[in-house]
């Protein structure tokens, strides 16, 4: 045979081999063309920051904008509709758990969010009077799970870098050791001062016995958090949990503008307590939550925990603290007005029967708690812990006056 024809042969076989592979590939490019694109989930889409435990997260009393006892209207910042956070818009997905649109979760800049906290929540789920989910993986059926259980459901399908968290407060008996000091302050006389710091009902919630109790309950919230994460496909390096601490939402004795003497701290003020437990509730209780807390971050054995410090986040513009007032006492229109921020208290007032019904606007479950300009204040806050992804823990403070970008001025130290 010729090298010619030899030539000839290689030449045919070689374009018949390139014809049945661009056949091949003009077989197989629809099909490339319509393999759809990676669904969200663990490291991919959207980022977001979820939030998770009770009411100091929740949003509770978030409607509010300071307070005024001559018309709700002027500290009225988000109206009747501000707990509604159902997929419609038309009322609330867990009765009471008052997830407020000025919540913490949404810190915005690219990063979405989701708030499945609940005003009331302990670490573990309770269904009394109103269904309250712990952050564990309880499923009561009709849709009642745990945070815990909603969080894992909602990162299988969602890129999930954060997830904040604050609880400990209510497996401390927050609302009934409140209930107790403002109920001792408005029964007893000032000649006769009955104190809640002493009292059996209080002391018992703050026993060295009951503290490791709670710790242990706190951490193993903290270990359910990374146990769904894990379930949803995370690895332990790819998401962090910030863990937050308490805010003093009242002064010391010497900071009040009430004096303790008649009933106007209450009457007025709605921080109807004695100077003596004012001073426990900052110096004994809230640094005692708090180091709970702190001392489950560590107990819970997380790799990828940081811990948000805000004891003294709101300090100057707490309830009843001098520097801020009533609406009418500072002679201020209304929330929208200039300075409001600054010269209006970022807690709600304590309610009681009295103050709270008969058509009033106000909820008994929102006293005591952050409201729309402290909420606003810890979403800077947690804006920066996040840092880009990058996120850190630190101490976080007002650094200023007046708002940037709506929200008052924090820096995370």
């Amino acid at each position: 045979m010729s090298r010619t024809t030899t030539g000839r042969r290689r030449a045919a076989l070689t374009t018949s081999l390139l014809a049945l592979l661009v056949g091949a590939l003009s077989t197989l490019a629809p099909v490339l063309a319509a393999a759809p694109a990676a669904a969200d989930g663990p490291g991919v889409g959207t980022p977001y920051v979820v939030t998770l435990g009770d009411s100091y997260i929740s949003g509770e009393a978030g409607r509010w904008a300071g307070s005024s006892n001559a018309s709700s209207a002027r500290a009225d910042a988000l109206g009747p509709t501000a707990y509604h956070d159902n997929a419609a818009g038309t009322g609330e997905s867990i009765e009471r758990c008052h997830r407020s649109r000025s919540a913490e979760a949404f810190i915005g800049g690219g990063v979405q969010g989701l708030n499945l906290a609940c005003s009331g929540a302990r670490t573990t789920t309770s269904d009394g009077d109103t269904f309250k989910p712990g952050i564990d993986f309880a499923d009561l059926g009709g849709g009642k799970i745990g945070q815990a259980k909603a969080l894992q459901q909602f990162a299988g399908s969602h890129h999930v870098r954060t997830v904040v968290v604050s609880i400990g407060g209510n497996d401390f008996n927050f609302a009934s050791v409140v209930a107790t000091c403002v109920a001792d302050f408005l029964y007893s006389p000032g000649w006769w001062k009955d104190y809640c710091h002493d009292d059996s009902s209080v002391t018992s919630n703050f026993t060295s016995a009951n503290v490791s109790t709670v710790r242990a309950k706190i951490a193993s919230a903290f270990q359910n958090v990374r146990t769904a994460m894990r379930n949803a496909g995370y690895a332990d390096s790819s998401w962090t949990l910030l863990a937050q601490t308490y805010p003093s939402p009242i002064p010391r004795a010497s900071g009040f503008r009430y004096s303790q003497s008649g009933y106007t701290r209450q009457s007025t003020g709605g921080c109807g307590f004695w100077n003596a437990d004012a001073d426990w509730a900052n110096d004994v209780a809230l640094p005692t939550i708090n180091n709970a807390v702190r001392g489950a971050a560590t107990q819970s054995g997380l790799s990828n925990i940081k811990v948000l410090d805000l004891s003294s986040a709101f300090n100057g513009r707490r309830l009843c603290e001098n520097g801020v007032g009533l609406y009418e006492e500072q002679g201020i229109a209304s929330w929208t007005s200039p300075g409001a921020v600054d010269r209006t208290e970022w807690v709600n007032q304590i309610r009681t029967v009295s103050t709270c019904c008969s058509n009033s606007p106000y909820y008994i479950q929102e006293s005591l708690h952050p409201n729309y300009w402290a909420q606003l204040a810890t979403r800077s806050c947690v804006r920066q812990a996040y840092n880009g992804g990058a996120v850190r823990g630190g101490t976080c403070r007002i650094s200023g006056t007046g708002l940037s970008g709506g929200e008052p001025r924090m820096v995370l130290q």
